[in-house]
């Protein structure tokens, strides 16, 4: 799945953080819920402008992320 066909950023809606296109539901909300737990249909019965496609974007742009950023291992990061 390409996240792009689903996520985009306006600066205008939710303080330019991205979003799910025909929504205002953020991508990192949808990606907290998933942290939490919820399945699709416990996301729907709570918000209904929640779509079965968010789910696999959400997981799809969060790995991109994933991919583009450096991390020091856990355990080994030092405290200045």
């Amino acid at each position: 799945m390409d996240w792009r066909d689903h996520i985009y950023s306006n600066p205008d809606i939710g303080g330019g953080k991205p979003i799910f296109r025909g929504s205002r539901f953020k991508v990192a909300f949808v990606l907290d819920l998933m942290a939490a737990g919820w399945t699709h249909e416990r996301m729907v019965g709570e918000y209904p402008g929640i779509r079965p496609e968010f789910l696999p974007a959400a997981a799809s742009f969060a790995a991109d992320l994933m991919r583009d950023e450096d991390y020091v291992a856990i355990g080994q990061a030092q405290t200045a």
